[in-house]
């Protein structure tokens, strides 16, 4: 049985936690894939490279998966991350937009949980 695209997106954010970047790139990224991140250029290279730092200097980041869903050839993450074990960490959403098997364009979106909050729901 194939992978959903789902499965695709979800694969894709493990190996790139782990620090499997490239891999990652070269395993589900589509040729002209662009992201939508205000701080990097918006080619694939230069999200990857920030990626890579980003890894070298937070090797031990974990990730929770809370929500993963798919719409037609759209997916949305919802995810946990601390860049180190004591952090209390952010809210991610990654949206990813899919031409057949392949990431074509990446949207994510962080917030990062406050000490305190307002809203007794939580961000999770």
């Amino acid at each position: 049985m194939e992978p959903s695209l789902k499965d695709r997106a979800l694969d894709f954010l493990r190996m790139v936690t782990a620090g499997e970047i490239q891999a990652a790139y070269r395993r589900h990224v589509a040729p002209g894939f662009r992201h939508h991140n205000a701080w990097f250029p918006g080619d694939a290279d230069s999200l990857m490279r920030g990626m890579e730092e980003n890894h070298q200097r937070f090797p031990n980041k974990q990730a929770q998966v809370r929500h993963a869903l798919q719409d037609g050839d759209t997916v949305a993450v919802h995810t946990h991350l601390r860049l180190e074990a004591e952090d209390r960490g952010m809210a991610l959403v990654h949206i990813f937009r899919f031409e057949g098997e392949r990431i074509a364009e990446l949207w994510d979106l962080g917030q990062p949980v406050p000490e305190e909050m307002q809203n007794e729901n939580g961000m999770f």
